[in-house]
């Protein structure tokens, strides 16, 4: 077990649609198969401050 989780998105960022799987292209590559796209997610970091609304 490498201790990565693989982050699991709930819908496509270009089209809301549900029809997700995991994609050869890569770690952390998905498939949607409503409109075709392959995307990927990916962790970038923590804000140095707290954000206040």
């Amino acid at each position: 077990m490498s201790g990565e989780t693989r982050v699991v998105p709930l819908y496509c960022p270009y089209c809301a649609e549900e029809d997700l799987r995991p994609s050869e292209a890569g770690h952390g590559a998905w498939e949607c198969h409503a409109c075709a796209r392959v995307f990927t997610v990916r962790f970038t970091g923590l804000l140095s401050t707290a954000v206040n609304r």
